[in-house]
This record gives C-alpha cells, structure tokens and sequence, in this order.
C-alpha cells in the first residue's frame, strides 16, 4: 500500500488523529444518496427506467420521515428528481455514473473527543475494475460529498467501498476477505495492511473476517461479497446474519460457515457475539438463478429501521426479527425487488451522515 496522505488523516503533530466511526445506529444529521442517471442501474426501456427512478425515490422519501436525505442529482435530472422526491429532500448537483451511494460516498467517522466530523475517501474503483463499471465521476464523490459537509476529508489509498464494512462503534469492524482482499481492489495487500488502515480511518481495534458473502454477490453485477448483504452489527455484541433456510439454496451452506465463524470471534471488548438469524425470504430463485434477497441490507435511520421488502411471505415474519433488535424503532418497509435486480438493495444506495 502506497503511504497516506497524512494532512488529512494525522495531527499538525504528525500522530493519529484518533478517528472513530460512530455506530449506525447513533443520531445523524442527514442521510446522502445519488440519483440513478444512467447505464444498467437507469436501464434501457423506459418501464425499466421508471422504475429505477421510482425505487430510489420510495427510499429516499420513507427516509425524509425520519431524518433529512440530501440527493446529488445529475444536472440534467434535477427536474425529473424534483417531481419524484419529497420537497424537503436536498437536491445537489453533480456528475455521477452511478448511483450506489454507500460505496461512492465517504464513509463518515468522528474525531475520538467527538467534535470533529471526518470524511474517509476510500479510492473506488467499479467494485474490482469490473468490466461493465465506469468510475471517472463516481471515483471524486467522496471527496466532493465531504467537503459539502464541512468534514475533515481523511484521504486512504485503500480500495474500498461502505458496502464492505459494518461496525459497532467501539472498535469492531465486520469486513469480507474476498473484497478487501480482492486482487482487482488491492492486488498484494495483506490482512495486516488492511486493518492497520482501518484503525488509522476507521478506529478498527478488532476486525472480524468473514470468508466469503452471498452467492448471487458473485454473479456479474454483484460486489464479490460485500458484508452489508450478509451480516451487521444491531448493537454491540449482537450480531444479525442472514439465514437461509432452504438446503437446496447454495447460501443454505454460506449462512452455516458465517455462523461458526461469528460464534467462534471476540467483539472489541473481547466478547462473543449473540448472533441473530434473520431468515431469509422464501424465494429462492428468478429467471437468472438463486436469488440474494436479504433483509439485513436496510438502514438504520433516527428513531427507524428502512427495511426491505419482496412481496414475499417471509416478509412480515423478518421484518418483526428486525423491530425487536432496534427495540423503539418504527420499521419501514419498501419493496427492494428492483434494487437487488441491480445488484444492491436500500443500505447500498444510502450512506447516513452522523451528528456530532
């Protein structure tokens, strides 16, 4: 890994500043997320570009019931983004390609006394230089989103995305070896190298190695295992994982090896995980295979939980395992179906934004 900048990550002293990303579930200011504009997650007829245009606005305006959503918007698609989102929704202009806030955004942290908001801009580049991605304007959100902000933007030459981190806010980070890792993100780094710029950006203490994400992640549009679809943190020392319950359902067999993986790690604290399953919907398949349908890809929002939803049965019964582990939280669900089409779902294209 090529050295950090350090005037955006150190002291005028040269020594950590001692930043820490706060928990999901602490209090935010806003919640950033970005238009789709264009390419596969637009789509090409325009059924399926309205209903893209339509999913993104159904999250962002179930958000806006519980905190402000600011939106970045191509120039070209502020009118059409007005007509679709709530009027007190902030609409801020600039060049995207795509439209999967939570990995081209900063990832937001505090400084350790709390006073100073910092700005991570990870270096993005497509999810691996995958084929299909374009990141020319996507690649300078993060630094654009955080300077909007005020925040400190905290420079890493570390290839990485949102979608692939989860913590608790003390010091645990839930992370995937096969993004972090990933030879078309950072080809010859090592376990070492990831987590010493983890807790240089992120206050990662411990770092709990997942092996692997869901199968479908796998496919051409997906992340190669992005934790945010598989496994989060409700609070410290409890852990929700996604359970498939169907033995002919290759996850059936991912579920099981997260499990003992979790069950056998120490949080921060040095103390074992209570681990939540979260079954997942009951459908299994569509018309290009098994399906990675998860209701651990929501977001947490103040006083909320955003939810996803697939008009499937499992639906009300998950979503319930959901409210009793965000005890006063009002859970909202908003159907996902066209997100994981696209290869995300609601946390992937929303990126919270905390209050200090």
């Amino acid at each position: 890994m090529t050295d950090p900048a350090p005037a955006s990550g150190e002291s005028a002293a040269g020594q950590p500043a001692g930043w820490v990303m706060p928990s999901e579930t602490d209090r935010h200011d806003c919640t950033w997320m970005a238009w789709p504009s264009q390419g596969y997650t637009l789509g090409a007829t325009s059924d399926e570009v309205a209903t893209a245009r339509g999913t993104w606005a159904a999250v962002a305006n179930a958000v806006a019931g519980f905190e402000p959503v600011r939106m970045v918007v191509v120039p070209d698609d502020l009118a059409v983004a007005r007509q679709l989102l709530h009027p007190e929704i902030e609409l801020v202009p600039a060049a995207l390609d795509d439209a999967w806030m939570r990995d081209i955004g900063p990832t937001f942290v505090r400084s350790a006394d709390g006073t100073r908001l910092g700005a991570v801009d990870w270096v993005f580049n497509g999810w691996g230089a995958q084929s299909w991605a374009s990141w020319e304007h996507d690649s300078r959100i993060g630094a654009f989103v955080g300077g909007l902000t005020g925040a400190e933007v905290i420079g890493s030459s570390l290839v990485n995305e949102g979608g692939g981190i989860h913590v608790d806010g003390l010091g645990t980070v839930l992370l995937t070896e096969t993004v972090q890792l990933d030879p078309g993100r950072n080809p010859g780094l090592t376990r070492a190298d990831v987590e010493d710029e983890l807790a240089r950006t992120i206050g990662a203490t411990t770092c709990v190695w997942l092996p692997r994400g869901l199968t479908r992640d796998y496919d051409e549009f997906g992340t190669r295992g992005h934790v945010d679809i598989v496994a989060t943190i409700a609070r410290p020392g409890v852990v929700l994982l996604h359970e498939q319950q169907d033995p002919s359902h290759p996850d059936h067999a991912v579920s099981r090896q997260l499990r003992e993986v979790l069950e056998d790690a120490r949080d921060a604290r040095g103390e074992r995980f209570e681990v939540v399953g979260v079954p997942a919907p009951r459908t299994l398949a569509d018309a290009d295979g098994p399906v990675d349908w998860s209701y651990i890809n929501h977001l947490v929002v103040n006083d909320g939980v955003i939810a996803c939803t697939f008009g499937d049965e499992q639906d009300d019964a998950s979503l319930a395992v959901l409210a009793e582990a965000y005890p006063g939280r009002q859970v909202v669900g908003v159907d996902a179906r066209p997100l994981f089409d696209r290869g995300g779902g609601i946390h992937c294209i929303t990126q919270q934004q905390p209050t200090l």
